[in-house]
């Protein structure tokens, strides 16, 4: 990944072979969405180092507090099979704003890596970032 700036509107056709994959993975996944409160669907796809990927969905509870992103889902599922290298995330949201990911699931992304590719999109648009920027001067143990 170079350090040139976002590009907005980008076609999933740039992406290569294996982040259309996992994008296309996040995509399939935010089908699995719960979300009866907000109604909004995301689902997300990490990619293991060993090429191994693991996918989530979001999954609302009627205590706010209970509720999970789609992308911490899919890194405990990797996590939980003993995978803790990542080399990439996709995010799809099913909305036609796009949302990059939420502060929570940043901080819990650069616990595993601080070079992570981020791709995150909808329908109509696609980003493409690493996790340090993302979240500069994250918080690390």
């Amino acid at each position: 990944m170079n350090n040139e700036k976002n590009q907005s509107n980008l076609k999933q056709t740039e992406l290569s072979i294996e982040l259309k994959n996992l994008f296309d993975s996040a995509k399939i996944a935010s089908e699995n969405a719960y979300s009866p409160y907000s109604h909004f669907k995301v689902g997300a796809a990490i990619l293991c180092k060993n090429g191994k990927q693991f996918t989530g969905c979001n999954i609302e509870n009627a205590s706010f507090g209970g509720t999970i992103c789609a992308e911490r889902v899919a890194i405990c599922k990797a996590v939980s099979e003993n995978e803790k290298e990542f080399t990439a995330i996709a995010v799809y949201v099913q909305s036609e704003k796009l949302f990059p990911p939420c502060g929570m699931c940043r901080q819990f992304m650069v616990e595993f890596s601080t070079d992570m590719i981020v791709i995150y999109g909808n329908e109509q648009y696609l980003e493409i970032s690493n996790i340090g920027e993302l979240l500069p001067e994250s918080f690390k143990l």
